[in-house]
């Protein structure tokens, strides 16, 4: 059975009782964050979406600078590159999921499945990427040992900074966890009702 609105005794329909004051603020709030918002795409204002690209972005700035400090070389093509201090691969993914853990709960399934994720993408940094880095070194120290006539001793160097030390998958977690957190406390603030 539908509901059908109030009428008084001439049939006429009843307005609905005036909002109180919190409600009024509340819809005001939802008014201005949807016009803030609303030429915005969906996924490019996702929480989670950002979290994870602010941190992957900052990992890699940040790739510079400890680079720098570890050689004494500024290197810019660390902002691209992979491998190093710290794993921004790491820094996206625990990025990730702490938003959506933060957002949806820690018992969702999403969750779930991100911090599965995140789980494969850090043994990968610390194990496979890691020893092809090593063995890259390994194979280009022995193209440099080769006689300058044999016809590898012209191919390009490989690229041996694949992988990441523990302690950079770490320091890539932490921060993705905390910009994650940032960015999860500066959006409630700004967007919640």
């Amino acid at each position: 059975m539908i509901a059908r609105p109030a009428r008084d005794a001439r049939g006429t329909r009843l307005r609905s009782p005036p909002l109180d004051a919190p409600s009024r603020d509340a819809r005001a709030r939802a008014r201005a964050m949807a016009s803030k918002i609303s030429h915005i795409p969906a996924v490019v204002s996702s929480p989670a979406l950002i979290a994870a690209l602010l941190s992957f972005s900052i990992a890699q700035i940040a790739k510079v600078f400890t680079h720098y400090h570890a050689t004494g070389k500024v290197d810019y093509s660390r902002i691209v590159g992979s491998g190093g201090m710290p794993s921004s691969h790491t820094a996206l993914v625990v990025g990730l999921c702490t938003s959506i853990g933060l957002k949806e709960g820690m018992q969702s399934s999403i969750f779930a499945l991100c911090l599965v994720f995140s789980l494969v993408v850090m043994y990968d940094a610390t194990g496979v990427r890691l020893h092809a880095g090593r063995q890259a070194e390994v194979l280009n120290q022995l193209i440099v040992e080769l006689p300058r006539d044999h016809p590898l001793t012209d191919s390009r160097p490989l690229r041996d900074t694949l992988g990441h030390t523990p302690i950079q998958v770490v320091v890539g977690a932490i921060l993705g966890m905390s910009v994650a957190y940032a960015h999860f406390v500066y959006w409630m603030s700004t967007y919640s009702l």
